[in-house]
């Protein structure tokens, strides 16, 4: 046998033995679905922080604009627009900053922390099993840039 092939068989061997002994494939396709549930999480806490920060640049600009409209002598449009608007609360009594601490003290941190007891409790604490075996059952092995392992 070439050493490529053993190395071969070496690489299919580790990623099918990420898999704990006794975890049936219901169990890894049903913890698979809560990682891709946290991932799909990470991605709209993403957008949650692009909108605070967009939320922020706006008031900034906001700002400025009313100092501009100020100066260019619009002084009682800019004064409407800065007691209404400047510094306005998003959402009731709150700005971005406080709906992003409340959404990860009261939701992600605990959605994370779920995800990882089940991980742990259900498949020994393995990450993306399923998807490693997915990786192993697409894969070509033996071709360039399908190896199993960097």
């Amino acid at each position: 046998m070439s050493d490529f092939r053993e190395a071969e068989e070496h690489e299919s061997a580790s990623l099918e033995k990420r898999r704990p002994e006794g975890v049936s494939d219901d169990t890894v396709t049903a913890v698979g679905k809560l990682s891709e549930a946290l991932e799909c999480l990470e991605r709209a806490r993403g957008h949650l922080y692009s909108f605070h920060q967009m939320m922020g640049h706006t008031d900034l600009l906001l700002g400025d604009a009313v100092d501009e409209l100020r100066e260019a002598g619009h002084g009682e449009v800019a004064d409407e627009l800065e007691k209404e608007l400047v510094g306005r609360n998003v959402l009731e009594g709150r700005w971005t900053f406080q709906i992003v601490e409340d959404f990860d003290d009261n939701y992600w941190a605990p959605f994370r922390d779920h995800e990882r007891r089940t991980r742990d409790k259900l498949q020994g604490g393995v990450r993306h099993v399923f998807e490693a075996e997915m990786k192993e059952r697409r894969r070509t092995a033996g071709k360039r840039h399908h190896e199993a392992r960097p």
